[in-house]
């Protein structure tokens, strides 16, 4: 029989750690409800406290708000040239109908 590889999502693993830390149930108990090594449980809290300070970072919201301020620009762009591409075309026509090639 293959064994078939099992995924956790980041809210499941943060799921587990927390409620290692807060609720305080033993490692060995949520490691045989989850049917996962005790070396896994060990390497997802050591990626946790790793990565932790990323969720007090304040680079990933300028950067955010950068990107749509740019979004914003660009729009703006489009707009205002799809708007002159409108224009030029409608005096293309007209002058072509002024012409009698219409």
């Amino acid at each position: 029989m293959s064994n078939k590889r099992r995924y956790f999502s980041a809210d499941q693993k943060v799921a587990t750690i927390r409620k290692h830390l807060l609720e305080q149930v033993p490692i060995s108990d949520i490691c045989d409800e989850l049917n996962i090594s005790s070396n896994l449980f060990y390497k997802w809290q050591a990626e946790f406290f790793e990565n932790g300070s990323k969720a007090f970072k304040t680079e990933n919201n300028t950067e955010l708000k950068k990107s749509a301020a740019k979004n914003s620009s660009l729009e703006t762009d489009i707009t205002h040239k799809n708007g002159v591409i409108a224009e030029l075309v409608g005096e293309n026509i007209r002058l072509k109908k002024q012409n009698g090639l219409i």
